[in-house]
């Protein structure tokens, strides 16, 4: 198993993980909280697959992660009392998923000849979507849609590691390059709370 791939799986459990702790927040039953859990951690790999016509879907070829994310997220309703101390680990844990989410998904979308724009698209798909649902099934605007460095880092993360590929570095380095700086790059952006402009209701008064 490759660093890339043990990465993941510990990624798909965290996520499931945070999917099934706001689906607590918002009341859900064990069902609930299994769902929200699982399309948390599969649904940007399920996204990018269906809009490249990849079949079969990763979670149908490899059942094993929907053990991972079902047990992932019951785990979390049986201890969710004392998760509040493992925050960090959690945001931690999600940055490294979401920049080893982007590789694979531009891994998958190199693997069928894709336009190197739609590599990159396809690894930020894989790295965002699943949150952007999470967010959407409970109702709030996603976090990506907002101000926090996110997509930002997959984008950035993305674009690097195909751009190591065309400088014709080898997979495994630009994998850890890639892997490496984009984490980097999220660290700094919760540390030091880099967020990008946004724009309110007060800077269109009177526009309506």
């Amino acid at each position: 198993m490759d660093l890339l791939h043990t990465i993941y799986l510990v990624a798909i459990t965290a996520e499931a993980m945070s999917g099934a702790i706001m689906g607590m927040r918002r009341g859900m039953d064990l069902f609930g909280i299994c769902l929200l859990g699982t399309v948390t951690a599969l649904g940007g790999g399920t996204a990018r697959d269906v809009l490249l016509g990849h079949y079969p879907i990763g979670w149908i070829a490899n059942p094993e992660y929907l053990g991972f994310t079902i047990g992932a997220a019951i785990v979390t309703a049986m201890i969710a009392r004392h998760l509040h101390h493992l925050r960090r680990v959690f945001l931690l844990v999600d940055g490294l998923g979401l920049v080893a989410f982007t590789i694979i998904g531009c891994d998958v979308a190199m693997s069928m000849q894709a336009h190197p724009a739609i590599v990159v698209l396809a690894g930020l798909i894989t790295g965002i979507f699943g949150g952007l649902l999470r967010d959407v099934l409970c109702t709030q605007v996603p976090m990506v849609l907002q101000r926090e460095l996110y997509a930002t880092v997959a984008l950035a993360a993305g674009v690097l590691y195909v751009g190591l590929l065309w400088l014709g570095v080898g997979n495994g380095l630009a994998s850890l390059v890639a892997l490496a700086a984009g984490f980097l790059f999220r660290v700094l952006a919760m540390t030091l709370r880099w967020k990008l402009p946004d724009f309110n209701g007060k800077d269109i008064r009177g526009l309506d």
